[in-house]
């Protein structure tokens, strides 16, 4: 009897892997949970949760959680429903500590302990991003074309084709430090 209940379930889930998810997924809750533990202490106390996490099934239940509903979740709405976006990251620059925040189009981003903020946006319809400074003005950084290429908008007003290909930024990399686009 166990072992028809067993295959029984068994089958359901596989069942339920091909029916409702059709895709990677992003794995949010599982990565979250990794994250989390790779910040709890020294590589000793983070070995020993992993290893209690594997023991306890901590981890395989967040991979089943995540595998069968929420990157199902994700793949019919669009959305991940795991995916932080009122919490800040701290990113550390070369001129002090940034706060990186996810918003609905793209990200906030402001100097820790300033209050100046810039966003980077997603326009979606025209597939182009571009920088939204504190007064407001819209400046377009790129835009994506069919195909494997975006066009590059500098700062003197020149749009620039660029493959996306490790050559073609390499060579578009070389072109605006050469002609110095960047500062003109």
């Amino acid at each position: 009897m166990k072992k028809n209940l067993l295959r029984g379930a068994m089958a359901v889930m596989l069942g339920s892997c091909i029916l409702f998810s059709s895709c990677i997924g992003s794995f949010g809750l599982t990565g979250k949970l990794h994250s989390w533990n790779g910040s709890i202490g020294s590589k000793f106390v983070n070995e020993l949760v992993f290893l209690a996490f594997c023991i306890v099934p901590v981890y395989e239940i967040s991979l089943i959680a995540d595998g069968l509903v929420i990157n199902s979740i994700e793949f019919w709405s669009g959305k991940n429903p795991v995916a932080d976006t009122a919490t800040p990251t701290k990113v550390k620059g070369n001129n002090g500590e940034y706060l990186v925040q996810r918003t609905e189009s793209g990200y906030h981003i402001q100097k820790e302990g300033e209050s100046i903020a810039t966003d980077l946006a997603f326009n979606e319809e025209n597939q182009t991003w571009s920088v939204i400074t504190s007064t407001g003005e819209n400046i377009p950084l790129l835009k994506f074309n069919e195909g494997n290429e975006v066009v590059m908008y500098l700062p003197s007003g020149d749009q620039v084709p660029v493959e996306l290909s490790k050559d073609g930024v390499l060579a578009f990399r070389d072109n605006v430090l050469f002609n110095n686009f960047a500062l003109r």
